[in-house]
């Protein structure tokens, strides 16, 4: 089969591989029918995620057909149409019970090689290097799915095609997670950094949930035209003010929004000294992040609110302000999204 392999840094190509196999009681292989590139894939490309190796399958946001299963899969069979989430869940692990599905404790078994990294291991991702367990991604024409039976969404609908159902794989619900790690109860204000497609289904989510304000921050105009097309949100060019921090005081009569989601992670970019420090950094390796997104919201949001993590960071970061997220008594919720 064909698939888009990682071939080095900035380096990516479509080579012939071998099909996947059945390998567990509880695998299936999917032949995929669509799939997509996440923003975090970039990650990979750029080389800022370690352990990648050459000829590692990309993807992690896919649908298809199931083509074959496992005898422990009982649940789907072939034919079914489905979505498979990005995470690989056992669904028996104490992670999974309590439906943390990105920390299952069973799926990854490159786990010591995270736990060094993070201190515990996280669960099995596809194609999303050895650190997540090395397993095969969806930018090909088949993929194995462990834990079959767990993970996979049936759609039984066929008159939904698979672009209206194909980012419950991960961009959806890691948007909604987003807002929801915001406590919206009614009349709140959001800031989101970061107004591509996940930024704008947190933005969607905020409003769904009851927030009364969302603010989008990017220096790109054709996300923020459709955002004001599609989203009932107001927009901030970062490029055309001095500081996102002082434009949100004042967008907010001087007490900063209720909730800050950052949507963006380790590569965001600004102007400034700022981003040119994380840059140089970035470049000789001293650091693997640049945190301006979240600098920023940090900076921008009320006393008491809470800071919301869902673009991908993978390890270490220079001029965290600490001491203003701890003095001013903000709180902060992340992580991959459980789904």
């Amino acid at each position: 089969m064909k698939a888009t392999i990682w071939a080095g840094r900035n380096s990516v190509d479509v080579e012939n591989v071998p099909d996947p196999k059945i390998l567990n009681d509880r695998d299936a292989v999917v032949r995929i029918t669509s799939t997509a590139i996440c923003g975090s894939d970039l990650h990979l490309v750029d080389g800022y995620v370690p352990t990648m190796k050459r000829g590692d399958i990309m993807g992690h946001e896919f649908m298809g057909e199931i083509v074959e299963t496992g005898a422990g899969v009982t649940n789907l069979k072939v034919g079914d149409r489905v979505v498979v989430p990005f995470p690989i869940a056992c669904g028996g692990c104490w992670s999974c019970r309590h439906e943390l599905f990105s920390l299952c404790e069973n799926s990854n078994p490159n786990a010591r090689l995270a736990e060094k990294m993070f201190g515990f291991p996280t669960a099995g991702i596809f194609g999303y290097s050895h650190l997540t367990g090395g397993f095969a991604g969806g930018q090909a024409e088949y993929a194995r799915v462990p834990f079959a039976d767990v993970g996979p969404i049936k759609i039984e609908d066929t008159s939904i095609p698979d672009e209206t159902v194909l980012f419950l794989s991960d961009i959806l619900p890691t948007g909604y997670m987003g807002a929801e790690f915001c406590e919206i109860s009614g009349g709140e204000v959001i800031a989101i950094w970061g107004a591509g497609p996940v930024g704008q289904f947190a933005a969607a989510s905020a409003k769904m949930l009851g927030a009364d304000r969302v603010i989008l921050i990017d220096r790109f105009d054709y996300r923020l035209r459709i955002a004001r097309e599609n989203l009932d949100v107001e927009t901030l060019d970062y490029e055309a003010v001095d500081s996102v921090p002082e434009a949100l005081k004042e967008l907010t009569g001087g007490r900063g929004p209720d909730a800050c989601i950052d949507a963006v992670g380790m590569e965001a970019h600004h102007h400034g000294p700022a981003f040119a420090y994380d840059r140089v950094k970035q470049a000789m390796r001293q650091e693997t992040e640049r945190p301006i997104a979240l600098r920023e919201a940090i900076m921008s949001c009320r006393n008491g609110g809470i800071i919301s993590v869902i673009g991908v960071y993978g390890g270490l970061m220079d001029k965290f302000p600490i001491g203003a997220l701890m003095n001013r008594g903000l709180s902060i919720k992340s992580g991959q999204c459980h789904v």
